[in-house]
């Protein structure tokens, strides 16, 4: 019996340790089925949102940008496909060898490229819309982590053409400028998505997952320009630059119909697809037809005497004595008097004598329009200016528009007269494109528009021109045209006549204002603003030269000499260009 005792202790301590290997051997299996079911079904979301996030690249793919046309869908601004340059500095293994390699090939300073190939983010651009040859040269150079991106490309087929008009987009397409600026929410389009698996440096798994979200690409818009009559507006424009030596020129053309602008021409202009520092610090990138504002001089007796014949204060046979200098504040005319401290001289030197109102008109006298001015009365003539719109914004479809304004303060004695022949005032190109397209239409003033409809997934949506305002009867729009037409005739604007159709119109030669001082400066500001045919315009021209220094004169510099020949021929080529049919 006592030799069996130790064999019984010896089996019960071995079965202890089995028992107790076993139940370790539970509590592992225990411990690492709890440990999956933790992994895999509560933290599964966790992990897989981390493992996503090594294995998952979420790309953004650009919308294509709308397609900017004219009238007659000729395409002014395109979108097309470059390559961009970008690296993920985590898959490089040698930033000093792949920056050496790259620093000529990209033109982009060693340092610099070193810095960002040794940065601890996951991406960095090099160099954006490179040309197709750079980013061949590159992608066969095969450097881990350096990588190309497909980026739209902004491209105007015509260069400095439109230039003014349509604007321009930054490097990451968003309108900054123009049309481009004004229309971006509707350019823009939705961005898409790519989702894709890849390998730690980068490259995409076989089989693996794949979302891809489409880009909606952005609507396209036409606009009321035609390429054609912007053309002949440039052309003339830079032609005249060079002609008159001026500092710059300016045409707008609009359809009196609709207000609808059909060019829009700045010289000098810029090229939006490769603008330059020199383009942004000579403040050409800025459109001087809509932000720039100077005084109209004689253009602006047409709304005088429309103000003057709508009240029933003249007729177009009213005479007036008319000396070749007045007197608003007595003394002034004494030596050399200014016309803005009181003293209003006509251009050339006369003897007194008997002037109709057409006379006036024809003649350009600016001791006549002050008499005119003064018998239709400050208040007469201050809501008439407003009414034409002096002073005030157009409202066009354009970023930045300048309003201008109307110095006729109470209490004032020359602002009146002053007013009456273009001074006290400050317009825009296209405001003065405005006022003379309501003498054309027959008094109704519209508002200006560049856009004239936009197409997308749903077609072509037309917008809708806002309702006019009348500002003078028929009978004296009418009458207006016929003595703006004896300028042209026989006046002091027989340089703006067209061949074939009879023409009316207004030239204007003021000083030029710094606005900046608030003083005259030596140079002229010359123009002339017309419409044709004169029974039913279909087009009004405004054509602004500022600071010509051709000839050593001032009859060299007006708006009849430098201006209205300009007028002429964009006149002449654009009612050709629009079928208008030959009235004289």
């Amino acid at each position: 019996m006592a030799t069996n005792k130790p064999r019984r202790l010896v089996k019960q301590s071995t079965d202890v340790r089995l028992l107790s290997i076993a139940l370790i051997f539970v509590g592992c299996w225990v411990f690492i089925g709890y440990q999956l079911y933790q992994v895999q079904v509560v933290d599964a979301a966790v992990y897989r949102e981390a493992a996503d996030r090594q294995l998952i690249r979420v790309e953004e793919t650009a919308a294509v940008r709308g397609t900017i046309f004219d009238r007659q869908n000729r395409e002014l601004a395109i979108t097309s496909q470059s390559r961009s340059i970008y690296a993920d500095p985590r898959q490089i293994d040698d930033p000093a060898g792949t920056a050496s390699v790259l620093s000529a090939l990209l033109g982009i300073d060693i340092h610099t490229l070193r810095d960002k190939l040794y940065s601890d983010t996951t991406f960095q651009f090099l160099a954006r819309q490179v040309d197709t040859d750079t980013a061949a040269q590159v992608e066969d150079l095969e450097l881990p982590g350096i990588h190309l991106l497909p980026e739209p490309k902004r491209v105007y087929p015509y260069g400095p053409l439109a230039a003014h008009v349509v604007g321009f987009v930054n490097i990451d397409s968003e309108g900054i400028e123009g049309v481009e600026a004004e229309y971006d929410d509707l350019l823009t389009g939705i961005p898409g998505r790519v989702l894709a698996e890849r390998a730690a440096r980068g490259q995409l798994i076989p089989q693996g997952r794949t979302e891809i979200e489409p880009a909606v690409a952005g609507a396209d818009l036409v606009l009321a320009i035609d390429r054609e009559i912007q053309f002949m507006a440039y052309r003339e424009c830079v032609e005249t630059l060079a002609v008159a030596q001026a500092e710059r020129c300016i045409a707008v053309a609009m359809d009196p119909a609709t207000f609808e602008v059909l060019a829009m021409a700045v010289a000098p202009a810029f090229d939006p697809t490769t603008r330059t520092q020199d383009d942004i610090e000579s403040g050409r990138l800025v459109n001087m037809a809509i932000r720039s504002v100077y005084e109209p001089g004689s253009t602006q007796k047409a709304v005088t005497v429309a103000a003057a014949l709508n009240e029933g204060v003249v007729a177009w046979d009213t005479q007036y004595l008319v000396q070749d200098e007045f007197e608003v504040v007595e003394g002034t005319c004494d030596g050399d008097g200014e016309q803005e401290f009181g003293c209003y001289r006509d251009f050339s030197p006369h003897e007194p004598m008997v002037m109709t109102v057409r006379d006036c008109v024809r003649l350009s006298s600016n001791v006549c329009m002050v008499k005119i001015g003064r018998d239709l009365g400050v208040d007469n003539l201050r809501s008439y200016l407003d009414a034409f719109g002096y002073g005030q914004v157009t409202g066009i479809d354009y970023p930045g528009e300048a309003g201008g304004a109307v110095n006729l303060p109470h209490g004032c004695p020359t602002c009146p007269a002053s007013a009456s022949i273009g001074y006290s005032l400050s317009v825009t190109a296209l405001q003065m494109a405005s006022v003379y397209s309501t003498i054309a239409n027959g008094g109704v003033r519209l508002g200006p528009r560049l856009m004239i409809g936009w197409a997308d997934g749903d077609g072509l949506q037309e917008t809708e021109p806002a309702p006019g305002t009348r500002v003078i009867s028929e009978d004296t729009a009418r009458t207006v045209r016929l003595l703006l037409k004896s300028v042209v005739d026989s006046g002091t604007g027989t340089n703006a006549a067209v061949p074939g159709y009879t023409v009316a119109g207004k030239t204007g030669t003021t000083r030029r204002f710094d606005f900046d001082v608030g003083a005259y400066t030596t140079d002229y500001v010359s123009s002339f603003v017309g419409m044709a045919p004169v029974d039913d315009p279909r087009l009004v021209i405004v054509v602004v030269v500022d600071s010509p220094q051709v000839g050593s004169t001032v009859a060299e510099r007006t708006g009849g000499a430098v201006a209205a020949p300009a007028f002429s021929r964009i006149m002449e080529a654009s009612l050709h260009q629009m079928g208008v049919r030959p009235d004289a």
